[in-house]
C-alpha cells in the first residue's frame, strides 16, 4: 500500500431523498489514503448525506462509491441511545470494538484527554451533561483508530482546550480523515484539500490547499468566470444586433444572418453557468416584547456541579432591557441544566418578571418537533402579522418555498438553527436564552447574527465557547462558573 492511493472513489454519484429533494447529480471525487480533507458547502446541501454513503448507510441512486476492501469506517454517532445511557463508560467504548479488547482501559483514558474529558470509567454514560455526551460519541469515533475518520462539525460542545487538544490530534493522524466543520482557523490547521458540494448545481469540485487558500481560489475562480460570461454577453448582444439588421435586408443577407445566429448560439454554450455561491441570511432585528421595563430577571443563587454533585452558589446578578449577560464555563459545570431550568420556570433562586416572553435556542434544537413542518414550527411561535410575513422573515434565514412545507426531521442541522432564529423573530421575546447559538451555523452567518443579538432591546442570557462570536457580543455581565468553584 502507497500513501498515494486511492482509498476512496464516488464516480457519477445521484442521490436524492425524494424527487423534490436531490442532493447529487453525477458527483465524482476521489480520496487518497492518509489525506486530511474538508467537506464544504452550504447549509442544507448534503454534507451529512455525503457521509452516509460512504458509511453504506445510503445507497446511490446511479453511480458507485467505492472503498478499498478491508478499510475501516469510524463516524462520531449523532446521539446516545436510551439503552446506551446506562453503559458505563468501559461498556460504552467497549461497544465501539467488534472484538474484545484487553487494553480498553488505558485507550479510553489516552483518547479522552484528546477532547480534553474526564470521565470515570465505572461512571454511567447518562450522567454526563449534553455537552459532554457529544464529546463521548466523538471520543467513540476516535477511539476505533480507523483507516477513515469522518467527523461532522467536531468543535461542537468543545471548549477551547478541547480543540487545541483534537486539533493537535488530528495532525498527527496518520489516517484518512474527511472533516465538516464551519470554524475555519480548525480547518485550516490540519486540512490539505478541500471537496466542495455546490447546493445548486448538485456536483462536487475538488481542490488541493489548505482550506483558506481554497476559499481564496474559489472566490478568484467565480470572478474570473463572472468576467467571461460578461465579455461573452457584450459580444453576443452585438451580434444579436447586426444579425437582426441583416436579417431585415433580405436576399443574401439573410443567410449571414443565420450564420451569425448559429455564432451566437455557439457564444451562449460558451457561457460559464452562473454560480450562486453560498448565500447569506438577510440581516434581521429580534423584536422585543412590548410594555416591559424595569428589572427583567434577578438571580440570587445558581447551580454548579462540583465532584458530580450539585452546589448552590450565591450570587447577585440582574438583568434589564438591553443587558446581555454571559455565563461561561467548562463542559459538566451545569450551564445547559441551568438554562433549561431558567426556560420551563423550575430554576431556584430566580426572579422572572410576569407574563415576560422566554425565547429559547436550545443547542439540540428540542424545542423544535421533528414531526411538525417548518411552516407549523413557526406559526405556532408567531405573535403577529400576516402569513406572507411569516413567509417573508422565512425566506430571510433561507428557508424559502422549497423547505418550509418539509418536516423539521428532513432538515440538515445548520438548517435547524436558521428555522431557530427564524422562530425568535416571530414570537417578539423579552428575555432571550441562547445555548451555544453558533453550533452548526455557515460561518457566513455568524457576523449578521451577531449584530442582530447586539440590537436586541430585551434582556439576554448566552453560552458560547466560541471566543470570536463572544467578542462580537457587547457583553454587559459575566458568570464565570468555574470561578464560582
Amino acid at each position: 500500500m502507497f500513501q498515494s492511493e486511492v482509498i476512496l472513489r464516488f464516480s457519477e454519484v445521484s442521490f436524492g431523498y425524494s424527487h423534490n429533494i436531490r442532493v447529487l447529480d453525477a458527483a465524482s471525487f476521489s480520496v487518497r489514503r492518509g489525506a486530511k480533507i474538508a467537506l464544504m458547502g452550504q447549509n442544507g446541501a448534503g454534507k451529512s448525506t455525503i457521509f452516509s454513503l460512504i458509511a453504506g448507510i445510503l445507497k446511490p441512486d446511479s453511480g458507485s462509491v467505492s472503498l478499498v476492501p478491508g478499510v475501516s469506517i469510524a463516524t462520531a454517532k449523532q446521539a446516545i441511545s436510551r439503552e446506551e445511557m446506562k453503559l458505563t463508560i468501559r461498556e460504552f467504548f467497549e461497544g465501539a470494538f467488534r472484538e474484545k479488547v484487553y487494553d480498553i482501559d488505558p485507550r479510553i483514558e489516552k483518547i479522552l484527554k484528546v477532547v480534553h474529558l474526564h470521565a470515570p470509567l465505572e461512571r454511567a454514560v447518562g450522567s454526563f451533561s449534553g455537552g459532554q455526551q457529544a464529546r463521548l460519541l466523538l471520543v467513540f469515533a476516535l477511539i476505533q483508530n480507523a483507516d477513515l475518520l469522518l467527523l461532522d462539525e467536531p468543535t461542537n460542545n468543545l471548549d477551547k482546550a478541547g480543540i487545541k487538544h483534537l486539533r493537535q490530534f488530528l495532525i498527527d493522524y496518520q489516517k484518512t480523515c474527511i472533516v465538516i466543520s464551519h470554524d475555519a482557523d480548525f480547518l485550516n490547521s490540519f486540512t490539505e484539500g478541500v471537496i466542495y458540494l455546490d447546493i445548486f448545481t448538485k456536483k462536487i469540485e475538488q481542490y488541493t490547499g489548505n482550506y483558506l487558500d481554497v476559499v481564496v481560489e474559489i472566490t478568484r475562480r467565480i470572478e474570473r468566470e463572472r468576467a467571461k460570461n460578461a465579455r461573452l454577453e457584450a459580444d453576443i448582444e452585438h451580434r444579436k444586433d447586426q444579425a437582426n439588421f441583416f436579417a431585415q435586408k433580405g436576399g443574401h443577407m439573410r443567410d449571414v444572418a443565420r450564420k451569425m445566429n448559429e455564432k451566437i448560439a455557439k457564444l451562449e454554450e460558451d457561457k460559464v453557468e452562473a454560480r450562486r455561491e453560498d448565500k447569506t441570511i438577510r440581516k434581521f432585528v429580534i423584536p422585543v416584547q412590548k410594555d416591559i421595563s424595569g428589572e427583567i430577571l434577578r438571580i440570587s443563587s445558581i447551580p454548579i456541579i462540583k465532584n458530580h454533585k450539585t452546589i448552590a452558589k450565591q450570587i447577585k446578578v440582574s438583568l434589564k432591557r438591553k443587558e446581555k449577560l454571559l455565563i461561561s464555563g467548562p463542559n459538566g459545570i451545569g450551564k445547559t441544566t441551568f438554562l433549561n431550568a431558567l426556560a420551563n420556570g423550575t430554576a431556584k433562586g430566580v426572579m422572572i418578571q410576569s407574563g415576560i416572553v422566554i425565547g429559547y435556542y436550545r443547542q439540540d434544537f428540542s424545542t423544535l418537533d421533528p414531526k411538525e413542518t417548518v411552516y407549523k414550527s413557526l406559526i405556532d411561535v408567531m405573535k403577529e402579522g400576516t402569513h406572507e410575513a411569516l413567509r417573508s422573515v422565512a425566506a430571510g434565514f433561507l428557508i424559502h418555498a422549497d423547505l418550509i412545507n418539509s418536516k423539521i426531521e428532513a432538515l440538515s442541522e445548520g438548517q435547524k438553527g436558521l428555522v431557530s432564529f427564524a422562530r425568535l423573530v416571530l414570537m417578539r421575546p423579552g428575555l432571550l436564552i441562547l445555548d451555544e447559538p453558533t453550533n452548526h451555523i455557515n460561518f457566513r452567518h455568524i457576523p449578521i447574527i451577531a449584530e442582530a443579538l447586539n440590537s436586541y432591546d430585551g434582556a439576554m442570557i448566552l453560552v458560547s465557547h466560541v471566543p470570536d462570536f463572544v467578542k462580537q457580543i457587547k457583553i454587559d455581565k459575566q458568570i464565570d462558573l468555574e470561578k464560582l468553584k
